[in-house]
């Protein structure tokens, strides 16, 4: 897991970096109105940090398989609003949820890595799988972040 909490410490930097310095006109354009504005694309991302941070650490003591609840990302996304929220607020808190989640798998034994997961589709899969997945569908939504 060293490897991918390094990832995800760099992903945080640039990610931070590019967010703090970005105009805000950038970050609320939004290329046709079905489609997510950048700060609204961090926003879905604070969303998924919140759902995995609970996955990673229930998984610890909940009955195996872990069953994946999913979660509505445009609800979340919209009762949220980050489209119209101080950007320096959910750039704080994407941080630290994030920095949490990295704390949290950087303390993740081999055996817990091997705990399984249930997905709804009743695919099964471990939490290493899940802890990867977080990190590679974070650096898909940040790399849209930080296209021009």
């Amino acid at each position: 897991m060293k490897n991918t909490t390094e990832r995800l410490e760099a992903l945080l930097n640039l990610g931070s970096a590019y967010v703090s310095k970005a105009p805000e006109s950038e970050l609320v354009f939004k290329p046709n109105p079905l489609k997510w504005s950048k700060k609204q694309i961090l926003g879905h991302l604070i969303d998924s940090a919140i759902n995995n941070l609970q996955r990673f650490t229930e998984i610890q003591f909940e009955t195996k398989p872990y069953k994946i609840r999913p979660y509505s990302q445009e609800g979340l996304v919209s009762a949220n609003d980050y489209q119209n929220s101080k950007t320096a607020e959910i750039l704080t808190l994407w941080l630290a949820l994030n920095n949490r989640i990295v704390k949290v798998i950087s303390l993740l034994s081999e055996s817990t890595l091997n705990f399984q997961i249930e997905f709804d589709n009743g695919n099964i899969s471990d939490l290493r799988f899940l802890v990867e997945d977080y990190v590679d569908h974070l650096e898909y939504h940040l790399n849209q972040i930080v296209k021009k």
